[in-house]
């Protein structure tokens, strides 16, 4: 018989405590308080402005990297957090602008003698991989684009009332461009369930028309439905449409914002059989959100939304054009905090999740003769804001000039990085420190100190691109004001190339891989290689 092994004296280990999930839970302080800065809401179901709301089905999105399978750029800068702008990795091996293609775009009149050319803000095209199966019931497309072995195609709204369509590699059109007669100043968005559906809204009146949001069918180029143009519920009477909106999947929701001041969320009632190649939708009356602001005047500060709207689970985060961030309750229809962001703020802010937690960067304008003279300079912050309460928890602010009609400060969107950059956010500063001079500024995401600045000669409107090689290194694509595109080392901030697109530039480009696709407002579409 053998001796029985001796005891163990080892102690057990402890049970590894570990920190409970993070639970979203929005709520004001003093500071954010909504009744400083908003004077009224109403709410609008089926024509009739009621005192509550309670949705036939809860809204809450999930992460940004979930917002959609569709292999591409569905949306401005991306999804539902707004931290894309470029899909997949980059091949980056000689660190260069390669080479490139162009697309003729042309201009448009409005009523009004005011004329649009080209591609303008915030103008980013969206970049599709449209399975062969979708391809082939799209009756308005050439032959050998359908029948293509892969096809990732550009679809590019601009200002001259005409949707174009590119294949990604050579600027090839893959259809004739669709004719809507409307000028398209903002970034549409493509159904992130890999619907062929379009939404898109027009940025001006046209001698067709009020302003209005128009839905198209990809499939053969018709519009499906329009609405937003003859809105009586709107306070201000202004139906323009430059907000990129979102699409809850979940629910069949389409979340518009507009610059009328409304935001609108309608049932789409959609449906799509891939097999037989149709697509349809049966649009419910929208439920309506308006607000009144009270610093809002004629004069300053007014109504309504160009950025495009970030969702984190059932809550919007909007900037508007009268100094107000927004948290909106998308199932109460109740404002939840509002942060006071001092002036008419264009600037998409960017959603970001520390340890569940989730903050927002975002900046504002210098409109002319609001906060200061327009030969005169004002502050600009850059902040770090807590989506929770929505307190600044740091802000790094510049000194900027403007002109009537062309604001300085901050225009594009922000930029998140992540993977080997992932401590880094960057702000792209316009008419700073001198009226057509600009700066992109990197931040240490935790200390909200500068890492580095790039002075450029002219100023950008565009927002940033980051793209990343397969070790994660992250570089920028960056665009500034007369065609000048950078392409830096977005950790030190190194310009590797430069590359002159020659022409006024405000729209921001977007990636796919090895290849990024740019306008301008001097009519002209860019494809360029990076290599």
């Amino acid at each position: 018989m053998l001796p029985s092994a001796p005891a163990s004296t080892e102690v057990p280990a402890p049970p590894v405590e570990t920190a409970p999930a993070f639970v979203f839970s929005p709520h004001a302080v003093e500071a954010t308080s909504p009744e400083k800065y908003i004077k009224s809401t109403d709410i609008m179901v089926n024509g009739e402005i009621v005192s509550e709301y309670v949705p036939k089905e809860k809204i809450s999105f999930g992460l940004g990297s979930a917002y959609t399978n569709v292999p591409g750029l569905t949306t401005f800068r991306g999804n539902n957090y707004r931290d894309g702008g470029a899909y997949g990795t980059t091949e980056l091996i000689n660190k260069k602008f390669g080479p490139s293609w162009t697309v003729t775009t042309s201009s448009l009149g409005a009523p009004d003698g005011s004329y649009w050319s080209g591609s303008g803000w915030t103008g980013q095209p969206l970049i599709i991989e449209w399975p062969r199966e979708t391809r082939m019931h799209m009756t308005n497309m050439q032959d050998w684009a359908k029948n293509a072995e892969r096809l990732v195609e550009v679809i590019y709204p601009t200002m001259d009332g005409k949707i174009y369509f590119m294949e990604l590699s050579t600027g090839k059109p893959t259809r004739e461009p669709l004719n809507v007669g409307y000028t398209f100043k903002g970034t549409g968005t493509v159904d992130p369930r890999g619907y062929p559906i379009l939404y898109i809204g027009s940025g001006y009146h046209s001698a067709k028309g009020k302003s209005k949001v128009f839905i198209i069918n990809l499939l053969d180029g018709s519009i499906m439905h329009t609405f937003g143009d003859k809105d009586s519920f709107a306070i201000r009477d202004w139906s323009m449409f430059d907000s990129a909106p979102l699409i809850d999947a979940k629910t069949d929701n389409l979340i518009y914002p507009g610059e009328n001041g409304v935001v609108y969320i309608m049932k789409l009632n959609s449906k799509y059989d891939k097999a037989a190649g149709t697509v349809s939708i049966a649009p419910e009356e929208p439920v309506k959100w308006r607000y009144n602001g009270v610093r809002t005047s004629l004069a300053s500060y007014w109504l309504g939304f160009e950025a495009s709207p970030v969702i984190h689970e059932g809550y919007l985060f909007l900037p508007d054009n009268g100094g107000n961030l927004i948290c909106l309750d998308l199932n109460t229809l109740k404002i939840v905090w509002v942060a006071d962001i001092l002036d008419d703020s264009n600037c998409t802010p960017v959603l970001e999740l520390e340890n569940g937690h989730p903050y927002l960067y975002i900046s504002t304008s210098f409109h002319a003769n609001w906060r200061a003279y327009v030969n005169a300079t004002c502050p600009v912050p850059l902040w770090k804001i807590d989506a929770v309460t929505g307190e600044k928890v740091w802000e790094k602010t510049y000194s900027c000039r403007t002109e009537k009609g062309a604001s300085g400060g901050v225009q594009g969107s922000v930029a998140s990085g992540a993977k080997n950059i992932s401590d880094l956010v960057f702000f792209p500063v316009a008419r700073t420190p001198e009226g057509s001079t600009g700066t992109l500024v990197a931040i240490d995401k935790k200390s909200g100190d500068v890492v580095w600045e790039k002075k450029t000669p002219m100023y950008s409107w565009s927002s940033p691109v980051l793209v990343y090689d397969a070790n994660g290194d992250g570089y920028i694509i960056y665009p500034t004001f007369l065609g000048k595109v950078f392409l830096l080392n977005a950790r030190s901030g190194e310009t590797l190339d430069t590359f002159d697109i020659k022409g006024h530039t405000e729209a921001t480009p977007a990636v796919f891989e090895n290849f990024l696709v740019i306008g301008h407002r001097n009519e002209r579409i860019y494809g360029i290689q990076l290599t």
